[in-house]
């Protein structure tokens, strides 16, 4: 018998019915080891010697598999064909190796690119040793994220108060964000016309578009105010045209390439609305489903039988015509061994999305996948341009009009990329049938004023593209480092766009000042190509991590002289257009409002950073950072709610800027809102302030106890809620656009998984039957210490003798009774003598664990940089 070993326990379901009696699939659950949070675990001393470290969670499985292999001829280690499944496989072998449980046992790699049969039976009759060139990068990127953050997170605490952390990736990456939001402050509108006209030639009226005037071609700003717009106008109704010429010439538009994993997230982001994060988890459960291809690839080619499956698809689907002469080939120009894998697509394309019996999320995204791949096997869409030029009689006035119709739509009838803020600078359409040299009537001559807008901010999309094009991190990674960004309330989402907070932004300006190189674009890509050479067997693990080390330590050990007065000074200067904008009457922004006689600069507290007083203690004038801090609004009446008759109003308090409805009568109190965090209080008019008023949000009943699911904003941010269960949304305008479905997953998620610890699991792994008292379905699901049995609020844990795959109701029963006789009794109240003796007890133990919070909260800034592999 053969032990294989996989990640997961669906992927071990899957692959257990494939391999059949002779093989033994277990699950590892993800890493098996992690670097301790304390110094030394990586210690640039000893040769970058690394300490690894199990939790009491993956030393049951490890006994588990050791167990297994008791009995066994070998172990297959079948973790995903990726570096980080490399080093899953790695860390498998180095511990059961050093706990001398593959004694004459053939250890053997194997890897797939998917979970079907055909895949799996191919690899298991191919199988390699473990890739040690993909280890040692694995090494390098864990060593290189660890020293990095547990050696600047340090130094922010020292010198900025109340930052989080810093890391090799997330650092970079947020400076993108707080780029983007800077070059939005310092744009200056510029201000240009256009002029259209309505033109007819013995056919229906079309739109063109000015281009020539007085014999010359027009730039962007040509007209740039409204009296060059008029002069415009006035020329053209003055003058006589004809159409000077009608061109008219097929064109094809080709498809795109299958799917990356960076391009799965973008085009999830713009059609289906889906962050980073909540794409990579669905399409790991279609993975693993034995749906598609590995999901973690920059790779676009297809495998050959793949393509002719999905030609005969097409064919079957849509016809011959759809079919091109020859099968379209795409090749990724990735040099890394890493990401040498196929693109994403369905493992068979003959399952329509239609067909597909799957949850909500998966659906969505396996439709999407399906439907990429499908159109780019497909034959190209066939248009006609035509291109109509209009000239006055003295050829000094020249308009165009162009527009074009699908002739064939090929591709498109499936599939048409997304694109992130487009401009349509000429609008196209089907042009009338015109004869070239006939009179041209022209009307309705319209000049319009436009304004140049200023850069957009960074949607997920367009965010996993800029990381993508400027070589920060791997499309693998930009999940978590979205994540953390978030967790780390360095950025929030406003209007799904991302906006950094002063808290992210005084960190990058701090970085950005102090530690420039190691946050610049190119110096993070090259780090990355540094790494692929180390997959590739190209440069030694150990030597490029000293060379980093000796660097990077000698500017942190620089950094202990550093005052915070010349951190807020840097800051001053760096941060000004933003902490101190321009009051555009002349006077100094940086003139204390309270006293006229300080100068306004930033401090640091223990809760992180504001605006104070140069002549503090004797101005005690403080204001939080941000233009948006400057002063309370006005109070002001916004408008009548219908139903009640009452005023609703805009007010400021203590607390900040809230809406009110008044009280009908006297005895009843106002009902009122805060503005949610990331509103501008500018925009909040009466429509936005009735849907605070209205919140509660009633989202509809929940299909098991048809108690009704509300959705609201609470003190902790928005959440829906069923009963006394309340689930955390992950912004606020999802309080208004989330469905019954999503909800019921939420809140589902929320109770499987209350502490929010690992995936969470909505639905037990097996249900076992009823409940001889209750009829309540009593399942097996997988806890943190291990397999379970749970019915109503009794959770029995499933002893290591029981198989939780084979466990029976009547085993289940016994169990739950068990636990319920278990039921402790109430405890008798302690004596006063007692109480304040476990009071001084537990104050010295915040003492203890207080000295330990930083160390810890170094090693946590360290391993979710967001640049680890997951």
């Amino acid at each position: 018998m053969q032990v294989v070993i996989v990640e997961s326990p669906s992927k071990a379901k899957t692959i257990g019915k494939y391999l059949g009696s002779d093989y033994h699939v277990l699950a590892s659950y993800g890493h098996i080891r992690d670097l301790p949070s304390k110094d030394g675990s990586v210690d640039p001393e000893q040769d970058f010697k690394m300490i690894w470290d199990m939790d009491a969670k993956s030393k049951s499985r490890i006994k588990e598999i050791t167990d297994a292999l008791k009995g066994a001829d070998g172990v297959i280690l079948a973790t995903d064909p990726d570096r980080e499944g490399e080093a899953i496989s790695w860390h498998l072998y180095d511990v059961l190796e050093s706990k001398k449980a593959l004694k004459d046992k053939k250890v053997q790699r194997v890897a797939f690119n998917a979970v079907t049969k055909k895949a799996v039976q191919e690899a298991i009759s191919n199988p390699r040793d473990i890739d040690q060139d993909l280890v040692d990068a694995y090494l390098a990127r864990r060593a290189l994220d660890y020293l990095v953050g547990f050696s600047l997170s340090p130094v922010l605490w020292r010198k900025l108060p109340g930052s989080r952390s810093a890391g090799r990736v997330q650092s970079v990456a947020l400076r993108l964000i707080c780029e983007r939001e800077l070059d939005i402050e310092k744009f200056v509108a510029e201000e240009f016309w256009t002029v259209e006209a309505d033109v007819a030639s013995n056919s229906a009226p079309f739109t063109a578009r000015l281009t020539h005037l007085d014999g010359e071609k027009l730039t962007k700003f040509s007209l740039t105010t409204e009296a060059d717009g008029q002069r415009a106008k006035d020329l053209i109704d003055a003058a006589s045209f004809s159409i000077a010429s009608v061109e008219a010439k097929p064109t094809k538009r080709n498809p795109a390439a299958p799917f990356t994993t960076s391009t799965m997230q973008q085009e999830a982001s713009r059609k289906i609305g889906f962050s980073a994060k909540r794409t990579m988890q669905a399409a790991q459960r279609l993975y693993e489903a034995g749906l598609i291809t590995y999901m973690r690839t920059d790779g676009i080619d297809m495998a050959p039988e793949a393509v002719m499956a999905c030609r005969d698809e097409i064919k079957s689907r849509y016809g011959d015509r759809f079919v091109p002469p020859s099968p379209r080939m795409y090749k990724s120009k990735q040099k890394n061994a890493q990401e040498a894998h196929e693109c994403i697509r369905p493992t068979d394309f003959s399952k329509h999305p239609d067909s597909a019996s799957l949850a909500e999320d998966e659906a969505k995204l396996y439709r999407l996948i399906w439907r990429r791949a499908v159109a780019c096997q497909m034959a190209s869409a066939e248009l006609e341009q035509t291109t109509i030029e209009v000239k006055s009689a003295d050829e000094k006035i020249g308009m165009r009009a162009t527009g074009s119709v699908i002739t064939f739509e090929g591709f498109i009838a499936v599939y048409t990329e997304g694109k992130d803020d487009e401009e349509d600078d000429e609008k196209e359409g089907v042009l009338p049938k015109v004869t070239a040299g006939a009179s041209a009537d022209i009307s309705k001559v319209n000049p319009e004023q436009h304004f140049t807008q200023p850069p957009p901010r960074f949607t997920e999309a367009s965010l996993v593209k800029a990381l993508e094009e400027n070589g920060i991190g791997r499309p693998s990674t930009y999940a978590s480092i979205i994540s953390t960004l978030q967790d780390r309330n360095y950025v929030r989402m406003d209007q799904k766009r991302f906006v950094p907070e002063d808290r992210g932004r005084i960190v990058t300006a701090f970085l950005e000042n102090f530690f420039g190189k190691y946050v610049e674009y190119d110096f993070t890509a090259q780090l990355e190509d540094t790494l692929d050479e180390i997959s590739g067997g190209r440069e030694d693990w150990r030597a490029f991590l000293a060379r980093f080390w000796d660097e990077f330590h000698a500017k942190i050990d620089g950094m202990t002289g550093l005052r915070i007065t010349e951190v807020l000074d840097a800051l001053n200067e760096a941060l000004g257009p933003h902490i101190f904008p321009d009051k555009g009457d002349g006077s100094d922004p940086r003139q204390c409002p309270t006293c006229l006689e300080g100068t306004l600069s930033l401090k640091v507290g223990r809760y992180g950073a504001f605006i104070g007083c140069s002549r503090y203690p004797d101005c005690k004038h403080t204001r939080q950072l941000g233009k948006d801090a400057q002063e309370a609004p006005q109070d002001k009446v916004l408008g009548v709610d219908p139903d009640t008759s009452t005023e609703v109003s805009l007010k400021s308090g203590r607390f900040g800027p809230y809406v009110e409805r008044a009280p009908v009568s006297e005895e009843e109190k106002p009902k009122r809102a805060s503005i949610p965090k990331g509103w501008d209080v500018g925009d909040i008019d009466f429509d936005k302030a009735m849907m605070l008023i209205s919140l509660p949000r009633d989202v509809g009943p929940h299909p098991e106890d048809g108690q009704t699911i509300e959705a609201g904003i609470g003190r902790y941010g928005p959440f829906v809620k069923h009963g006394k269960t309340y689930a955390n949304l992950e912004n606020v305008d999802d309080v208004w656009e989330v469905g019954i479905n999503r909800a019921v997953s939420i809140i589902a998620d929320k109770l499987a998984n209350p502490r929010g610890r690992g995936r969470a699991a909505a639905k037990p792994q097996r249900e076992l039957g009823a409940h001889p008292d209750t009829e309540e379905i009593i399942g097996v699901y997988e806890g943190r210490y291990g397999p379970y049995v749970k019915h109503q609020k009794v959770n029995a844990t499933i002893p290591k003798d029981i198989n939780p795959d084979e466990i029976t109701l009547e085993q289940a029963l016994d169990l739950i009774a068990a636990k319920e006789a278990k039921k402790p009794t109430k405890k008798k109240k302690a004596t006063k003598k007692k109480a304040a003796k476990k009071k001084a007890t537990k104050k010295k133990a915040t003492k203890k664990v207080a000295k330990k919070t930083t160390k810890k909260a170094a090693k946590k800034a360290a391993s979710t940089d967001g640049s680890d592999e997951a």
